[in-house]
C-alpha cells in the first residue's frame, strides 16, 4: 500500500497517529482545518507525524481526517481549543511519552527474532507507571507470531498518564478506523510471539 503511495522512505521511529478523546459528545464539525493554522509546526508535523498512505503534494490529507474526526472534539478542553494547541499539544506529549528512546532503553527493538508480549507490556508499565494498549496485525496464514502495528498511551482530561481500558464489549474501539493492506489491527494476544520488524517487507 505505502508503495503505491509513494512512501519509498517509511520512518524508522514510531510516529503519531493522532489523539482521541474517548467520550467526547460535542464536537463542531463545521469547524474545518485551516494548514496556515499550523504553520511554524510544519517542519515537526512531517517529521512525527507523517502521511505514509497519501502522496498529495502537500501531504495535509491525514492530518485533515484527524482534526476533523478527533481535533473538533478534542477542542471542548481549553488545552486543545484551537488547530495549533491541538496539533502542538499532541507533538509534546509525543516528546514527553518517548516511546522510541523508552523502548530502545528498555532493548526492545525491530529485529528479526520475536519478542514476549508481556516483557514488552512490562517494560513499558516500569517506565510510564500505567499501562498502554498494544495493537498488533494478527499472524497471517501458517505464521505464528502477531506484528505490533500500533501503541496507545492513554491520559486523563489533565493529561496525566492513565491505564488504558478496554472498553466494556468491544475488542477494539477502533475497529474499522484503521487499516494496514487488508489485515485489522487489534489488541495484541499476550500468548503469541511478537514481531517488532525492522522494516516492512
Amino acid at each position: 500500500q505505502m508503495n503505491a503511495n509513494d512512501c519509498h522512505d517509511p520512518p524508522m521511529y514510531w510516529t503519531i497517529h493522532g489523539l482521541w478523546p474517548d467520550r467526547a459528545e460535542d464536537c463542531n464539525r463545521t469547524w474545518h482545518f485551516n494548514v496556515t493554522e499550523i504553520k511554524d509546526l510544519i517542519l515537526d508535523m512531517r517529521h512525527y507525524w507523517p502521511d505514509v498512505l497519501h502522496s498529495s503534494q502537500n501531504r495535509t490529507q491525514f492530518w485533515k481526517h484527524e482534526w476533523d474526526k478527533h481535533g473538533t472534539c478534542a477542542a471542548t478542553l481549553e488545552v486543545f481549543n484551537s488547530q495549533k494547541k491541538y496539533f502542538g499539544k499532541t507533538l509534546g506529549l509525543y516528546q514527553y511519552v518517548d516511546l522510541n528512546g523508552r523502548l530502545l532503553k528498555a532493548g526492545i527493538k525491530p529485529s528479526s527474532s520475536y519478542y514476549k508480549m508481556t516483557a514488552i507490556k512490562k517494560a513499558l508499565r516500569k517506565f510510564y507507571g500505567v499501562t498502554p494498549k498494544i495493537q498488533c496485525l494478527p499472524p497471517e496464514e501458517g505464521e505464528k507470531a502477531q506484528t505490533i502495528g500500533q501503541i496507545e498511551i492513554c491520559f486523563t482530561k489533565e493529561l496525566q498518564l492513565v491505564d488504558c481500558m478496554e472498553l466494556e464489549g468491544e475488542s477494539n474501539p477502533m475497529q474499522a478506523h484503521f487499516k494496514l493492506g487488508t489485515s485489522e489491527l487489534s489488541v495484541c494476544n499476550d500468548s503469541l510471539p511478537t514481531y517488532y520488524p525492522s522494516e516492512l517487507q
